[in-house]
């Protein structure tokens, strides 16, 4: 089946009790018994809900998963994952990194007694050089954000294997529609719901996807006993938004590519981190690696002046200047002080995060009116 079918498809089948084509909203909290111990399928919405079992079903089916488990935001998904480690064990993580994933290793796991190191992974050597017989897992993320550089999945998934470590992906950027880890060799696929798979900027959820049965089984059992659950509203919303994933992925993508051209033959621009331009680092993997380049591009302007950056910011009318991304509307946001803010300064710059660095999401709207709203703010 091909992905615009799967995405209007999979994981919804037609109400037995109504024919309802859509998946309805089990909103209950609990379920009636026959017998002690003897029901339906469902006990208590926080192990199981008919709403997110056809989502979870949904979005392992457009990664190529045999498992999907939902969590109430991206962070409680990524908790889960770090929950399967213990007191000792190291975890190498890639250095542009989202900076909420970077504050719960830090600030929440590291204190428990997890060790994190944190390397550049575009080179695999200095993933090896990180190595240590303690090493349990490794995660990537691909594009970065908010440099948007390109990891090579197959081969550190491959050093993993080698290794006998777990790898995970954080593939919120580019969205099933772009790439599929799990096919590359990845144990664990994460994302952000929040972003591209509900599309909407109107609700806030997590995922993990897997095909191994026993990180699925451990990864099930911490959401139902942690309970860091998302509501059945918000799994029907992420199921309406997973229907037009693929055609909204599509502008997305045609609108970045014209406006990271419009920006790199800007005179007032230094610099576009976009990986769907040939002068971009990364250009030939992601041709490789991805379907397409993604709605995602950062820029800075000549001269690096932090009050020219946020003046630029101010100006714009179109794009509104917010954290987050993926949503059909178009979004600006200034790393430095909102999603990587929890990351020290020191270590931002070390990652090549400057705080003259202006992160774009693209929107579906008309591209002509975005980079005319560029053009006004940045100016001549």
């Amino acid at each position: 089946m091909k992905f615009g079918t799967k995405a209007v498809h999979a994981g919804v089948e037609p109400d037995p009790a109504t024919g309802a084509i859509m998946t309805p909203i089990y909103q209950t909290s609990t379920y009636v018994q026959e017998s002690p111990g003897k029901h339906k399928g469902y006990e208590y919405s926080r192990t199981h809900n008919p709403t997110r079992t056809a989502l979870q079903n949904a979005l392992a089916a457009l990664e190529n998963g045999k498992h999907g488990i939902c969590y109430a935001s991206g962070l409680a998904a990524t908790d889960a994952v770090l929950k399967l480690y213990r007191p000792g064990d190291e975890i190498i993580a890639t250095n542009d990194i989202y900076g909420g994933t970077y504050r719960i290793m830090k600030k929440v796991f590291e204190p428990f007694g997890l060790i994190f190191r944190f390397v550049d992974m575009s080179e695999t050597a200095n993933i090896t050089d990180a190595f240590s017989d303690k090493t349990k897992m490794i995660w990537i993320e691909t594009p970065t954000n908010p440099l948007l550089k390109i990891l090579d999945i197959g081969k550190i998934t491959s050093l993993c294997k080698e290794n006998n470590i777990h790898s995970v992906v954080d593939n919120t950027f580019a969205s099933p529609y772009l790439q599929n880890p799990l096919d590359i060799g990845a144990d664990i696929v994460m994302h952000s719901v929040t972003k591209y798979l509900g599309g909407h900027s109107d609700t806030v959820m997590g995922a993990l996807i897997t095909n191994n049965d026993e990180l699925a089984r451990q990864l099930a059992f911490i959401q139902n006993a942690s309970g860091a659950v998302p509501g059945p509203q918000d799994c029907f919303l992420v199921l309406r938004g997973l229907k037009t994933l693929h055609i909204r992925m599509q502008r997305h993508c045609e609108n970045a590519m014209q406006v990271a051209r419009y920006l790199e033959n800007h005179p007032k621009v230094g610099k576009v981190y976009y990986p769907g331009l040939p002068s971009n680092p990364g250009h030939e993997l992601a041709s490789r690696q991805m379907k397409d380049f993604g709605g995602m591009l950062s820029f800075e302007l000549n001269g690096d002046i932090y009050e020219e950056a946020v003046k630029t910011m101010e100006q714009l009318k179109v794009f509104s200047l917010g954290e987050s991304l993926g949503g059909v509307e178009s979004l600006c946001t200034h790393p430095a002080s909102m999603t990587h803010a929890s990351i020290p300064k020191e270590e931002r710059l070390k990652a090549g995060l400057k705080d003259t660095l202006i992160r774009l999401s693209i929107g579906i709207e008309d591209v002509a009116d975005l980079i005319a709203d560029l053009e006004q703010a940045i100016g001549d």
